[in-house]
């Protein structure tokens, strides 16, 4: 099927956790809040019942925001930033703690919702996913409207939608109208709509790739569009450069896909600013417990365990490393994944700044396959007298 006659929704949840826990706590609505804490900072309920809130102003630590709503992020409060300086700019910001318990819920409630409307789905995380509408009758914005109505009434909560070719294109116009926003793009509003936004809009073109683009007198997506391929493998290597030409012109044929056995599990995260090992050590040591802690419940979610625990790193120069670690027997515990995680950590010099931190599972097994495996090694042993 052609990129012309495709139509692919990004779907993306408005300020997913927060919006939660709006929901959860409907007095914060309008109000700066941000998710990071711990549960120290679980709201405190008085005797007239009411309740009294943890603020950023009195936090101290090395904590990261999770996320924020969008009144928070009007003050410049995102997700990644460190508290303190968060609380510098919004010390009056409501401060809750993170449920990953709660928004999981919430995930699957609006994911069943959608696959009832258009089953052909790409699970892409805990609060977005693209959807294949090409054999789908109704035409895009009905659908579109159908769509957020029912992740509405399944969840009492927004998201935005955007519709377009592929999925690059539809990811970028998810993100054209939030919150509560639906966007549809065809090929030909490239030139005006996609090509005046900033480079980072496309994702995968991450702060450190916009920066040098700077460099390079590329700020907009037009101009990536229009720059020399040679130019840019010079600087960015071949298969980037080719990429990044391709994503400009809004070249995109993946498909949705809706169901494959992984080869591994994973979760990574990019700093919003460069962390450094020893001077950032608690605010990495959080995101790096919560990382392995993500991994289990997908592994568990999935119905898989791991035999071999990896993380993945890369530094302000944008260097990457990978370790790896085969255990003896497959696991989907948060403890034992970040015990082993831990000790491909201490075999890389950390040295530099980190901008990427990332927790990788691999050599996956379900229950099926594990007890199959030790049948076969138990008909393998020596008969004994």
């Amino acid at each position: 099927m052609g990129i012309l006659q495709r139509r692919i929704a990004h779907l993306d949840m408005d300020a997913f956790y927060a919006s939660v826990e709006l929901l959860r706590y409907p007095e914060l609505k309008g109000l700066p809040v941000v998710i990071g804490g711990s549960r120290d900072h679980s709201p405190e309920l008085l005797t007239d019942g009411s309740r009294r809130f943890a603020h950023l102003r009195d936090y101290v630590g090395r904590g990261v925001i999770t996320t924020s709503t969008y009144e928070a992020r009007a003050l410049g409060v995102f997700s990644g930033m460190g508290m303190m300086k968060a609380a510098r700019l919004a010390p009056e910001a409501v401060l809750l703690p993170v449920d990953f318990a709660a928004y999981r819920h919430f995930s699957r409630l609006f994911k069943s919702a959608v696959a009832a409307i258009a089953p052909e789905i790409e699970d892409r995380g805990i609060d977005e996913i693209y959807i294949d509408l090409s054999k789908l009758a109704e035409d895009s914005a009905t659908l579109a409207r159908h769509i957020k109505q029912a992740v509405r009434d399944a969840t009492g909560l927004g998201c935005s939608i955007g519709i377009s070719p592929n999925k690059l294109l539809s990811k970028i116009a998810s993100d054209l109208e939030k919150p509560d926003g639906l966007t549809l793009l065809e090929a030909e509003d490239i030139k005006t709509r996609i090509w005046p936004l900033p480079a980072r809009k496309i994702n995968g073109i991450g702060p450190r790739a916009a920066e040098k683009l700077a460099g390079l007198g590329i700020a907009t997506i037009a101009e990536l569009a229009a720059a020399d391929p040679a130019r840019l493998q010079e600087h960015f290597g071949p298969g980037y450069a080719a990429w990044l030409h391709a994503a400009a012109r809004g070249i995109d044929e993946r498909p949705v896909v809706t169901h494959s056995e992984p080869r591994s599990i994973s979760r990574e995260t990019t700093f919003e600013r460069d962390l450094h090992p020893r001077l950032d050590r608690d605010a990495l040591s959080t995101i790096f417990t919560e990382l392995c802690a993500q991994v289990a419940e997908d592994l568990r979610r999935k119905g898989y365990r791991a035999r071999t625990i990896g993380i993945k790193l890369r530094f302000e120069d944008f260097r990457t490393v990978t370790r790896d670690l085969s255990l003896p027997n497959a696991t989907a515990d948060a403890a034992t994944i970040r015990r082993a995680a831990t000790e491909c950590l201490r075999r890389v010099p950390l040295e530099s700044r980190l901008r990427l931190l990332g927790v990788r599972t691999s050599k996956l097994a379900t229950h099926d396959e594990r007890v199959a495996d030790a049948a076969a090694a138990q008909e393998e042993l020596p008969l004994q007298d």
